[in-house]
């Protein structure tokens, strides 16, 4: 899948693309053709970098709903020949899980499309799920008979078969269709279910991991023979050697981080790590400086799960390196540092967004650092932050550091957060943002009654509804 292509913050499209709230806002106040132009752009063509974090479904659901938009333009999308062509979920994973938003609103129109798409579509996995949580009975024991026909009456088709029944996000469709008397519906469903409940059964008695017994060289044999396929087992394989090391074996642990291969290498560095031992550091160093990526890299990911106050004092050295380290420690002082490192945290945070930009995967920590350590000279930038990044997990951060730093976030960007995309980030609104707006007053009353909104949310709502906000 291709990185989508992000229009600019100050647009309508650019707004509704990065989830944000003043998108919603300001599509309401637009032209309703070209509201749902945008829209619908961002539907069809997926905007998020990482679907699989970022939300997106409910906010433009809600967006359909205040605009009476209908589903032509996602009804064509999911039933055009390039369904047949691209079978990735990406292409139309978020419609079908706007769709199923709809349906959940009353909107039987999305119900309608899901449920023929769960028949003929690709991805009806997807479409199966969205319709197990708002579909009737009767709905989804209609869909039975074009489901289990996409699986062929031979054996390979009922392993195929089973193995899907067996990892089901959702098992309500099948649950119901066992219960069908027709022996080509529920017979066949139950041999599925219990086929799955065997394979499961197999995979437990046959672990492919450390058995009890082992040696540290036998874990640290396994580690490397990880690394060699492809897996890594760093942390692992460091839990196994908690296990089986004791003091003894300390002079082969410390080779092995020093010397060893690189799976071996990095399960010891991870394991010394964990124990505090007074040689890992410089052990990091040195690995950090040496010629091997892949040993710097695993040498690093063991230092960040360090929490010592020694930890600490080393980053503060390190934090000047211009390398991963350096980055490293500098999320180490944003995570555990104290005031005085708040200079350390504020460079490394403008440093990282004048070399690689507002969606650097490096500011989540240092976000979260300017907002724990109170650095109020931050609020440029993580206002910066907040307007230019496509990331709306990395906007909900910045947004929690606002609340932190910057007095005029409660009549600022926490208004416009609580129509954002993200739960936590209208979570962090409804908590601050001033309600002698009317704007805030209406939006928490309608976040209070939506039976689509997340526990949270609601919660930080109903905190602010009483004396200052009365309903």
């Amino acid at each position: 899948m291709f990185d989508p292509v992000i229009a600019p913050s100050g647009t309508l499209l650019g707004l509704l693309q990065r989830g944000r709230g003043d998108g919603t806002l300001h599509a309401l106040a637009a032209p309703r053709a070209e509201a749902l132009a945008a829209l619908n752009h961002c539907v069809l063509d997926d905007p998020r970098h990482d679907w699989q974090v970022e939300n997106r479904s409910l906010y433009y659901a809600r967006l359909y709903l205040d605009l009476h938009g209908g589903l032509e333009e996602i009804e064509a999308h999911l039933f055009g020949a390039e369904d047949h062509l691209d079978t990735e979920e990406s292409r139309t994973g978020l419609a079908l899980a706007v769709l199923g938003h709809l349906a959940s609103y009353g909107r039987q129109d999305a119900l309608l499309v899901l449920r023929r798409y769960a028949a003929t579509g690709t991805n009806w996995a997807w479409a199966l799920d969205e319709l197990a949580l708002r579909d009737d009975d009767a709905g989804l024991r209609a869909l039975a008979v074009p489901v289990l026909a996409r699986f062929p009456a031979d054996a390979a088709g009922d392993a195929e078969l089973a193995g899907v029944v067996r990892d089901a996000f959702e098992p309500r469709p099948w649950r119901l269709w066992a219960e069908d008397r027709r022996d080509a519906v529920g017979a066949r469903v139950r041999a599925a279910q219990e086929q799955g409940s065997f394979d499961r059964w197999q995979r437990q008695m046959r672990p492919a991991g450390p058995r009890p017994g082992w040696s540290v060289r036998a874990v640290l044999d396994w580690a490397q023979e990880g690394y060699e396929r492809g897996a890594v087992l760093y942390g692992p394989a460091a839990r196994c050697l908690t296990a089986v090391a004791g003091p003894e074996d300390r002079p082969e642990l410390l080779a092995a981080a020093r010397h060893g291969s690189v799976g071996a290498r990095g399960a010891a560095l991870h394991h010394l790590a964990e124990q505090r031992d007074p040689a890992v550091l410089d052990l990091v160093e040195a690995a950090a400086d040496g010629d091997s990526h892949e040993v710097a890299e695993a040498a690093i990911g063991a230092y960040r799960r360090m929490c010592g106050e020694d930890a600490v004092a080393r980053a503060r050295a390190w934090v000047r390196r211009t390398d991963a380290l350096g980055a490293a420690a500098a999320d180490m002082l944003a995570c555990r540092g104290t005031a005085q490192d708040s200079p350390s945290v504020l460079g490394a945070l403008r440093d990282t967004i004048r070399s690689e930009g507002p969606d650097a995967p490096a500011l989540g920590g240092l976000v979260d650092g300017a907002g724990r350590l109170g650095i109020a000279c931050a609020a440029p930038v993580l206002r910066h932050v907040y307007r230019e990044t496509t990331s709306s997990q990395l906007r909900g951060r910045v947004a929690r550091a606002l609340a932190a730093t910057d007095p005029t976030f409660a009549t600022g960007f926490a208004v416009e957060c609580l129509w954002d995309c993200e739960e936590t980030t209208r979570e962090v609104a409804a908590g601050h943002a001033e309600t002698g707006d009317v704007r805030v007053a209406e939006r928490l009353r309608r976040l209070a009654a939506d039976p689509a909104e997340e526990v949270e949310v609601q919660t930080a709502v109903r905190n602010r509804i009483g004396p200052d906000l009365q309903v």
